[in-house]
Formats: structure tokens, sequence, C-alpha cells
């Protein structure tokens, strides 16, 4: 303890530092570092490595702590990770992604009336996939049990001081919440009263999950006692969510409100370990998530940026911002209609969306002197060797795939959306947390998790929140071929954690929440840090902007509410007029914030020092403990 209380003495007398550059210092350390989205989740991280524990144990505290906090995410939702193995000197990743339940169908949701599926409630759930997620990482990869990783989560699930930012929350959505037994139960602890939510600083109990986490870990010492393996004690705590007593109460208090998930749908699924995609932009090594994510949207940019001398256009001048806000839309375009589950059919093009070769080809279509609204998805598949077999249905859509002319040209209008701009605005920033981890012996972790996000409805006794993923499917494959609702399979997700090695060590670690800009927001962070020679705080902080120019992934069940906005950007207040004056010229629509840079967080390796740099953007709760 006495360590923690030097820590925290650290932290505080850094922040007291003398003015710099940033608006929040940096953080160093030697030993290990803990970067997330809220300060008590990353003090759990440090608990765990103080006690010995590596940095996948780490992260694995940090997310069940985050879990535990509701404002962003919690235990029913989906975790997704990539990790960097100093045994093997590679990079893998964990997909822990629920899948689509039985009963999930096209015909299902059309008959409810939607065009997509709904954004909360029960029928928005897919399986939880964050407990197997979890489990999955410390079996393979961490050195602790689950009832030391877990025991900063449960001593706040017995009860702990609520944020301002999750009980205010709370409290603007009571009214959904009371449409849901087990929800209304837990979350609305003044019920009938003027305000029905904690206070901010409350004790929040939560006597159900809690009795849920115990049931995990008195499964995991069970079969300790019994000889087992710390492996298999570990995947007795798994069976014991997935398969047993947890799995009962979460399927009847699911289907009870009105959900889908039946015990079979619990049983059968799996986390997989698949090997991430990666793409090598001037002598760094890119490591995205597969194209079940739309993390290969990074990618795709970076492999058309690669094309232009960016450093010599200027930081964030008309032509930089242009530039990267036409490369982006390339590649959205394409994250649009090509991607999907990559353990379903129709199987993505992807080694063609990939190809340095397809990115040339995409390059030579920007325009220097406009922005084109009537950008669409290209075809990948002449770079793999085959042919595109859904070239009619492209052109059903008006898209022009002649790939020798600089645009394509829809035959509708898809800039009329009438959705309000702040609920707009509020579906493409949609946030999540993200989770840092780094420790001297080499493992590096990397996580984006996500779902069950309030306002959130709790499957029956279990103190568990589902999933809201199933938001991300499409149900016309004329949007998505790709993407369509099934049974058993995986939605579309933002969720994209990065992992960055040159000459084949660690050179960056970042994630950022955010739904649809969240690639949006770490391809400009690491063009910052590669491009610009900026540290990584200073990369976190720093101004950037966001194209609109996209299909939301998440949002209202009709069309209008998702449909793209052409020409629309977000740009940052200090943006210079001049600059405003030019990509007013070139057909933007502009709209200011003060804030567009994250919130990033991120791990920079000096290995000239041997130590971490640890950045954490000036945008939201988010921080981080470093040693």
């Amino acid at each position: 303890m006495k360590h923690l209380y030097a820590l925290f003495f650290l932290l505080v007398f850094g922040l007291t530092a003398p003015a710099q550059q940033t608006q929040k210092p940096m953080l160093y350390g030697s030993s290990w570092m803990a970067v997330t989205g809220k300060p008590m989740a990353a003090t759990a991280g440090a608990m765990i490595f103080q006690q010995g524990g590596n940095a996948v144990d780490a992260a694995c505290a940090m997310l069940a702590a985050t879990c535990t906090m509701w404002d962003t995410l919690s235990w029913g939702g989906e975790t997704q990770a990539l990790i960097y193995n100093p045994k093997t000197h590679k990079v893998i990743a964990i997909n822990a992604m629920g899948v689509a339940p039985t009963g999930a169908t096209v015909a299902f949701f059309k008959s409810k009336g939607y065009n997509f599926p709904p954004e909360y409630g029960p029928l928005a759930a897919t399986t939880p996939g964050t407990p197997g997620g979890l489990i999955y990482m410390l079996v393979h990869y961490g050195t602790m049990s689950l009832g030391q990783v877990l025991a900063p989560a449960m001593h706040m699930a017995a009860g702990y001081a609520i944020e301002a930012q999750a009980a205010n929350t709370i409290e603007r959505d009571k009214t959904m919440l009371k449409q849901w037994p087990y929800s209304k139960k837990i979350f609305l602890t003044h019920l009938g009263e003027q305000r029905e939510a904690p206070e901010p600083g409350e004790i929040f109990v939560q006597k159900d999950l809690l009795q849920t986490l115990t049931k995990m870990v008195d499964a995991e010492k069970a079969a300790l006692k019994k000889g087992k393996s710390r492996q298999d004690a570990l995947m007795a705590a798994y069976d014991c969510f997935y398969k047993g007593e947890i799995a009962k109460e979460f399927v009847r208090g699911c289907q009870e409100q009105g959900g889908l998930i039946t015990m079979q749908d619990l049983a059968k699924w799996k986390p997989i370990e698949e090997a991430p995609l990666t793409i090598n932009y001037k002598g760094i090594d890119v490591y995205k998530l597969q194209q079940w994510t739309q993390g290969p949207v990074m990618l795709q940019a970076l492999n058309i940026l690669e094309n232009f001398d960016l450093k010599a256009m200027g930081y964030n001048s008309a032509k930089y911002i242009h530039t990267l806000y036409q490369a982006m839309n390339l590649s959205f375009a394409d994250r649009d209609f090509y991607y999907g589950d990559p353990y379903a059919n129709p199987s993505e093009p992807i080694k063609g969306l990939l190809s340095k070769a397809y990115a040339k080809q995409r390059a030579a279509l920007i325009q220097y002197n406009e922005n084109d609204q009537h950008i669409g998805p290209g075809d990948p598949y002449p770079f793999e060797g085959k042919q595109n077999p859904y070239i009619k249905l492209l052109k059903d859509r008006g898209f022009e795939m002649d790939t020798t002319k600089r645009n394509f040209a829809p035959k509708h209008d898809l800039g009329k959306v009438n959705t309000p701009a702040d609920l707009y605005h509020d579906r493409l920033w949609r946030g999540t947390t993200s989770i840092e981890a780094a420790d001297k012996d080499g493992w590096v972790v990397s996580v984006t998790p996500s779902g069950g996000w309030l306002p959130a409805c709790i499957a029956g006794n279990t103190g568990i929140g589902m999933s809201q993923r199933m938001q991300s499917f499409v149900l016309d494959s004329a949007i998505n071929p790709f993407n369509v609702v099934a049974p058993g399979k995986r939605p579309r997700v933002t969720l994209s954690p990065s992992l960055f090695l040159k000459d084949g060590k660690p050179f960056l670690s970042a994630a950022v929440q955010g739904g649809d800009t969240q690639d949006q927001n770490l391809i400009q962070f690491f063009l910052n840090v590669a491009e610009f020679d900026m540290t990584v705080q200073k990369a976190t902080e720093a101004p950037n902007f966001n194209t609109n120019q996209l299909w939301l992934s998440l949002g209202g069940t009709k069309t209008a509410d998702r449909e793209p906005k052409p020409g629309q950007i977000l740009l940052n207040s200090n943006t210079k007029e001049p600059v405003r004056d030019e990509l007013k010229k070139m057909g933007y629509k502009l709209s200011f914030e003060d804030r567009t840079s994250g919130p990033i967080n991120a791990i920079y390796f000096d290995w000239k020092h041997g130590s971490f740099q640890g950045g954490s953007s000036n945008h939201g709760e988010d921080y981080g403990i470093g040693w």
C-alpha cells in the first residue's frame, strides 16, 4: 500500500509541475505503465503491477474495473485486444466479440419495422464476450489467478464512490432504465425522489454483480482445491459463466425482457485468437484487428497516404487536412461495403483492400481542388486475382465502377439527413474506453472494450448489462453484403486498438474511444508522431478533425439516421481563418469544437533510455500511472 501512496504522490506532483506545451504532463515509467479511461481503473492496474503481475494481468484488472463502473461499458459487452508477446516477438489479436443470437434474422427485425437492429434494450444484445476474453487472456498470457485480477473490481462492486459522469448519465436516462426491472432495481437508488439516480460520490453498491463475480472466483478456487492446474481452474470459472448457474440466470433474465439469447448461444460461443492485419508505413509496422472491426480503415488510409509528402504540406494545413479527409473517405467507403465477420460467408476481399497497388489506384482519385462528395467503394478483387461478384449490386446503387474515372457518382443524394445534429454527433462519437499496458519484460497490451453502456438493460439477477452491438449489423445487403445480421455472426464493430513496431520492437501502442471516429483520431495521432515528431502526450492533445462522410455504425433504426453527410467536417476551434477559408472553397461544410483530439491513450517506447512514455489526451477523465 505504501508503494501506491508513493505512486499517487508522484502523479499529483507531476500535475503541479511548471507549465509546459501540453495541458497534461507526460507520464514516465521504467518498470510498467497503465493508462486507461478511468483513474480508478488505472489504479486497479497499478495494484496488479505492484503485486508482480505482468501487463496482461494488469490490463485484465483494468478491464474488470471499467466494466464495473458502467458509464462506458459493462460485463456483458465485448473485448478486443492486441498483445505483443516478447517471447515470440509477435503481435497476436484477441477476438472476444459476441455473436448474434438464435432468431436474430433479417426477417425478424424487419417484421418489427426496423431498417437496422435497435440501439438499446434486449434485442440489441449479442452474446457477452468480455468475461470470456478476459479469462482467455489470463489463461494464455497472464500469470495470476482470476481471484487476484478481479479483486479490485469485486471491491468496487461491494461499493465505490460513483463518479459524476456515470451518476448523471443514469439520471439523464432514467426513463429508459425504468422499462427494464433489473436495471431499475440497481441504478435508480432513490426511486420516487426528484433525483432518482445516485448522487456523485455516493457509495454505489452492486450486490448482484458481486455475487456473479464471486461465483466465478469460487469456481476457480474449487478447481484448484481438486488439484486442477491454473489454466483448468480459470476455465472452470469460464464454464461457470457460459454454461453454469450464471448462464441460466442471464438467459432467463434476457428472455423475460424480450431478448433472444439462449443457453446454446452462450455454450457455443468462444473467444478466438487470430493473426492481426498489418501494413508497413515508411518503416513502421502497423497492426490492427481483422475486418470484423473497422481497424483496416487505418491500414488502407495509411497505404493511400504513403503516396503523398505529408510533412511538406505542413501540419493541419488546408492541403494536409484535405488529403487526409479524402484518404479516409476512400477507406471508409470500402469499410461500409466490404467489411464483415471473416468467420461467416461471404468472404471479404481483405487481401485486395490492403494491397499497396490498390491503394495507389485509390490515391489517384483524390482531387486537389475540391471535396469529392460522391466517392464510393472501389474494386479490390482484381488485386487478389478475382472478379468482383458485387459489381451489379454496386452499379444498382448508382456507383460508377470504372476505375479510370476520378470519382464515383451515385444516382441519388446521400446528403439529405434530417437527424438532429446533437443526436447525430452523439452516435458518431459514442464512447467506450481504452486500455494500454506495458511492462519491463516486454509485454504490451492495447484494448478497446465496449458494450453494455448506460442505459444498459441488465440480464436478470446477474448484475450484467447486455451488449448493444447488434445495432452495428445491417439488414440490407445493398449497404453491405458482408455485414448482414444472422445467428452466430459477429457484427462489424468500430472498436479498434493499435500496436506499432519499429525495427522489430514495440514503438507505440494506442487506442481511443469514439465510435466511427476511432480510426480517424488514431490515424492523425500516429502521423503526429511519425511525420511531425511530436511527443506521445503532445500527439494525443493535438487538434484534429472528423469526417462525417460515412455510414454510421451506431444509432437509430431508420436509414436516414445512418446515411453519410458528404463534405461535413468537424474542425478544432483553433483552426486558422486562412485554413477555414481554403476548405470552404473546396466545398467543405465546417463545424467546430474546442476539443477534437480524443480521448486517445497511448504508450511510447523509449529504447534509447529504456523507459516508457505515457500519453493521455486532455479530453475526458482518461489518465494513467507509471512506475
